[in-house]
């Protein structure tokens, strides 16, 4: 079986090193860390966060040696001036300043296209915009394969969101939620399941959308999978990202190993699988709320079983994939502690209960974001 390549995007929040709020200090911090790692750091949305991407690869622990660098450098960078890279997928306390929107022609445009989403009444940046976020990509893959493997993966997509559900505390709040972040995401347009498209119908769909307004451009198709149309890859966008980098290391040989085996289904014309739009996204809306804690929607079948029974049939059906690229010890190995010890939104409120402030959760998440 064919070993697929790929790369992770990972979003951070930057936050003062004192009052551990969200700070609009992005274009110095990306100044410094430029300096070792060029484009592999760039600016996201707000002033208040930053966007890594590794280089391509095959091999599971350089991913890990990768990402632990790109940490690395912008938790130094981040140091310089007096903040701190989080990575979770929205901030556990409420900006001190208002917001800043990165000074780019592209966002300036999104900001004012899309005023109501970024900008309160009273014309004082919202507070709730600020979401983080880690994709993976995998590859290579014209955009026709790429439609096809993402037809084949989405009725997956929700476990991998329980997984990865590290959000639940926001603007000092506890919202009950595993994933607030793919609650406030989801305010954007076209966030959600991939449309069962083929590659003529993709092109026409997003044509109208731009042709409409609904949409700026084609960077601007959220789906939870899509071709990316920078790179010959599958982007998948569920997930939060997290402090634990393991976790992130889990979750792209997950998505890898899925891919890989679902990819010769597409090449073999077996057709995937009919699931209504209304089940996928009840699956979504379990996964942000309840993550690994209850139950999740079975992809085939649309029963409610546990969710981490739903990760055991994702490694077992990925099986194949993770197997040809020797990864499945490893992730066998790191389910079994994610499951006995809990996501990253179960490590969240531990620390909260146990110290009795958000200070304190910002606090591990920052320690634990450039640990690895």
């Amino acid at each position: 079986m064919r070993i697929l390549t790929m790369g992770v995007e990972e979003e951070f929040v930057l936050v003062d090193r004192t009052t551990r709020a969200p700070v609009n200090r992005a274009p110095d911090v990306i100044r410094r860390a430029g300096r070792e790692l060029g484009d592999l750091v760039q600016a996201e949305f707000f002033n208040a966060q930053i966007e890594t991407c590794t280089r391509v690869t095959t091999d599971r622990e350089d991913l890990r040696a990768q990402l632990s660098r790109l940490r690395g450098a912008v938790g130094s960078a981040a140091l310089a001036a007096h903040c701190v890279p989080v990575a979770s997928g929205t901030p556990v306390l409420p900006p001190e300043e208002p917001l800043t929107v990165t000074d780019t022609e592209r966002y300036r445009l999104m900001a004012r296209h899309f005023a109501p989403l970024v900008t309160r009444e009273d014309g004082v940046t919202r507070d709730d915009g600020l979401v983080c976020g880690c994709h993976v990509h995998v590859g290579t893959l014209d955009r026709a394969r790429a439609l096809a493997l993402a037809q084949h993966m989405r009725p997956w997509l929700p476990v991998l969101q329980a997984l990865a559900g590290n959000s639940p505390y926001a603007g000092r709040h506890d919202t009950g939620y595993q994933s607030w972040r793919a609650v406030e995401h989801a305010r954007w347009p076209t966030v959600g399941p991939t449309p069962v498209l083929d590659e003529p119908q993709y092109l026409a769909h997003v044509a109208r959308l731009v042709a409409d307004g609904t949409l700026l451009d084609d960077r601007m198709v959220y789906w939870h999978a899509r071709p990316s149309e920078h790179v010959p890859t599958l982007e998948i966008r569920v997930a939060d990202t997290n402090a634990d980098l393991d976790t992130v290391v889990l979750l792209a040989v997950l998505v890898r190993g899925l891919a890989a085996t679902l990819l010769a289904r597409v090449d073999a014309s077996v057709p995937p699988p009919r699931v209504p739009a209304r089940r996928l996204l009840h699956a979504h809306r379990l996964a942000a709320a309840r993550g690994l804690t209850g139950p999740g929607v079975d992809p085939l079948d649309g029963r409610e079983r546990p969710a981490p029974a739903l990760l055991d049939d994702l490694l077992a059906l990925a099986r194949p994939g993770l197997d040809a690229a020797g990864d499945t010890d490893w992730a066998c190995e790191r389910w079994r502690h994610v499951r006995a010890e809990g996501g990253g939104a179960a490590r969240q409120r531990a620390v909260l209960r146990r110290y009795g402030r958000f200070g304190a959760v910002v606090d591990a998440l920052a320690a634990a974001t450039v640990a690895g």
